[in-house]
């Protein structure tokens, strides 16, 4: 891999995201501010969006199978999906 550009990610599902939160907060020590409640997706958009952040997918969408997201691009062009459960 010396010399080639490459990208690593990972994605996480959960099925108990208080269960999941909790091992990367309490156990792995990150650092976190959020609660363990739903993202509000459509407001995140919206905070990020008064800080210059990139979104190369553009705004939230539903998809059929409930998950409404959206994706961040960080200074590196690594992509963040930040979405939820749809709440329709």
């Amino acid at each position: 891999m010396i010399g080639r550009d490459v990208r690593v990610g990972a994605c996480l599902y959960a099925d108990n995201m208080d269960c999941l939160v909790k091992f990367y907060r309490d156990t792995l020590g990150f650092h976190t501010q959020w609660n363990g409640g739903d993202a509000d997706v459509d407001a995140e958009y919206e905070r990020l969006s008064k800080l210059g952040v990139r979104f190369p997918t553009g705004e939230p969408i539903t998809y059929p199978f409930g998950i409404r997201n959206f994706y961040v691009a960080d200074p590196e062009g690594n992509l963040i999906e930040i979405g939820s459960m749809s709440e329709t």
